[in-house]
Parts: C-alpha cells; structure tokens; sequence
C-alpha cells in the first residue's frame, strides 16, 4: 500500500530516440492505475506525456491533466478523467504542484528539467516536503545525477538534498522507494 494517492509526472511531449522509453512509461502508467495512484500531469496527448496519460486511462486508473490555454488551444486531447485549463505555466505548475504527493521526472527536454528543477528547489527552501523520483531508464539521467554530485562535491547542493532525490531504472522500485522516502526539512543557509 502507498502512503500517496497522486502523483506528479514530468515528462516530454516528444518520444526521444529509444522505444525503451515508451516501453517503461507504460509500465509506470499500469503501475500508477493498478495501485489507484491518480496521476497528475501537464495535460498533453503528444510523445511520452500522452503515452503514459493513455495507459493510465486504458487500465481504470485517474488522470487529471493541467494544461495552459495556450497549448491547449493548439494541440489534440485524449478524455482524461479531468482537465482543468488554466490562463499560464505558472498556475499549470503551482497547481499540479498542490494536487500532487510525490513527484517523477521521465525523460524529457528543457520544460521538464524546468519543472523538476523548481520542485527540488521547493523542497530545499522548505515549501513542501514530497518526494522527488528520477526515473532513469537507459541512463538518460546518468549526466544529471553526475552534475548534482559535483555541485554537492563542490558546496552548492547540500548533501542532505542529494540523498532525498531518488534515482531509480525500474518503475515498481522507484514507487517503492517514492513510498518509503522520508523527506526532512533542511536549512540551506546552513
């Protein structure tokens, strides 16, 4: 049983080069459905986003899709237990941020990395204290995770905050890992 009942995931809205990474997603969006963990996520149908939106619907789970006017004016949807249209990326973020118990960053591009970044900086200047996974399927965070050592290495990133980000290569250890994660407060002034 999981202590959380959402999950945020940030994800691209294009596929990448590796069919590897279409193949774990919908492991995770079966996962998230059987263990009725709702899914929250930025709305879209297109590339990863929308694969692991399908697999959560096609397996009675709940998705519930934060999309900015903007995008949602431009682009296809797929029925979603709900959907909620918002005027910015700012209130996009904020929401899905407040609806969500825990967090996952899939692979993905610039706005995902945008929207891993801001949750992990929440987290270290204290305002929330959620989970944070890094699903790393074929390695594709290797180069991330290095760089989060070396700033730690080098007294930019407290150590405390490396080891309460979970890189994980399996779907079902990751939620596992998500679930038994204690988050503590940190004082990054000290």
């Amino acid at each position: 049983m999981y202590r959380f009942s959402s999950i945020c995931v940030f994800c691209g809205s294009s596929f990448g080069t590796s069919n590897l990474y279409k193949e774990e997603v919908k492991k995770l969006g079966k996962l998230l459905a059987k263990n009725n963990i709702k899914l929250i996520y930025g709305g879209g149908n297109s590339g990863l986003m929308g694969v692991l939106a399908h697999e959560v619907m096609e397996n009675n789970g709940e998705a519930t899709g934060i999309i900015p006017r903007r995008i949602f004016e431009n682009v296809d949807h797929l029925e979603l237990t709900e959907l909620k249209v918002v005027d910015s990326m700012h209130e996009r973020k904020a929401m899905m941020y407040e609806l969500a118990d825990a967090f996952i960053a899939l692979p993905g591009g610039i706005g995902t990395m945008e929207e891993m970044f801001e949750v992990m900086t929440w987290n270290q200047i204290g305002y929330h204290l959620k989970p944070l996974g890094i699903f790393n399927i074929d390695h594709y965070y290797d180069p991330l995770k290095e760089m989060i050592q070396h700033m730690s290495e080098e007294g930019f990133v407290q150590k405390q905050h490396l080891d309460q980000t979970i890189f994980e290569d399996d779907a079902e250890k990751l939620l596992n890992r998500l679930n038994s994660q204690e988050i503590t407060e940190m004082n990054k002034w000290n």
